[in-house]
C-alpha cells in the first residue's frame, strides 16, 4: 500500500467510527419516538455542522468525509425533525404546555 493508500484508509476508518457512533442513539430515538432529553439547540447547531463537513468533503473530493457526513446528517435531520416536531416526551405524563 501506498502513502496514499493508508491516509484513505484512515479516513475510511475514523468515518466508520464516528458514523457508527451516532446510529445507537439515533436508533433508541426512532424506536421509542422520545427525544425529550435531546436539545434542540445542540442538535441544530450539530446538524449544520455536519452540513458543512459534507460540503467540505464534497469540495475536496474527499469520499470518506462526504459518505460519513451523509449518513450522519440523513440520521440527524430525522432526530431533529422529530425534536422539533415535539416527538414523545418520555414515559411520565406530562401536561402539554
Amino acid at each position: 500500500m501506498n502513502h496514499g493508500d493508508w491516509i484513505d484508509v484512515l479516513g475510511y476508518a475514523a468515518a466508520s467510527l464516528t458514523t457508527a457512533s451516532f446510529v445507537p442513539q439515533a436508533r433508541l430515538s426512532f424506536r421509542t419516538g422520545d427525544v425529550s432529553g435531546i436539545s434542540l439547540g445542540m442538535y441544530a447547531s450539530f446538524t449544520v455542522g455536519v452540513s458543512l463537513w459534507l460540503a467540505y468533503g464534497v469540495v475536496l473530493g474527499a469520499w470518506p468525509i462526504v459518505v460519513a457526513n451523509a449518513i450522519t446528517l440523513a440520521l440527524a435531520l430525522a432526530i431533529l425533525t422529530m425534536k422539533v416536531r415535539g416527538g414523545r416526551t418520555g414515559h411520565c405524563a406530562e401536561t402539554p404546555r
